[in-house]
């Protein structure tokens, strides 16, 4: 384990950096007041099948860290957020189904019952010498009672089929979620606490990372 740090203000500005595509997660950053630059990680997340949610998701948002982290020319002052999401349904890990069929099969198994939406968070401060964490958030995700015509027209829009667990909170899915056990940000792809608590033990203030 890494020891914990007193949060400090750099003397220079830190460079934030999202280690993800997805809107999503930068949206939720960006309205929590910071300004991340995107790098896209390219890792080929169907390469990995481990049996447990919770450590396949932790893993990827690592690999993705680390992988921007390899290739930045000058990494110092830098922090770097890595992140995947998974839902974890009777223990098994949904990702993102990948086209209408698989959505569709999806929202007939979560229909009316409730799951897990885990995502892992990999953090890089270097400063300049790095510094790594990796913890998981997890948020009770329950999902409304859809009939057949209500999963077709929600999986003809295309939104399910593109995002983890086949479904959003702040999108077209979120008349289709009945409610939530835990942190919302989560849900939506990147824990805005988990971030703030993961920042102060390697020793960065939140609110240094404002501009």
């Amino acid at each position: 384990m890494e020891p914990v740090t007193t949060p400090t203000a750099s003397t220079q500005p830190w460079r934030l950096i999202l280690a993800s595509q997805s809107p999503a997660r930068l949206d939720t950053l960006r309205r929590a007041g910071l300004d991340p630059e995107v790098q896209v990680s390219e890792v080929d997340e169907s390469a990995w099948d481990l049996p447990d949610p919770a450590q396949l998701s932790a893993r990827l948002a690592q690999l993705k860290a680390e992988a921007v982290y390899d290739r930045l020319a000058s990494p110092s002052p830098v922090v770097v957020v890595g992140c995947d999401s998974i839902l974890s349904l009777d223990g098994q890990a949904c990702g993102k189904p990948g086209s209408p069929e698989a959505a569709a099969a999806l929202w007939r198994r979560t229909s009316g019952r409730s799951a897990i939406l885990v995502t892992g968070h990999h953090l890089i401060v270097a400063d300049p010498e790095p510094r790594r964490a990796t913890r998981v958030a997890q948020t009770v995700v329950h999902f409304a009672g859809l009939d057949d015509a209500e999963i077709a027209a929600y999986v003809a829009t295309g939104e399910p089929e593109r995002v983890a667990g086949g479904f959003t909170i702040d999108g077209l899915g979120g008349p289709f979620i009945s409610g939530l056990e835990g942190d919302p940000h989560n849900v939506v792809g990147l824990s805005l606490p988990l971030l703030r608590l993961m920042l102060a033990d390697l020793g960065v203030a939140w609110t240094s990372l404002w501009p």
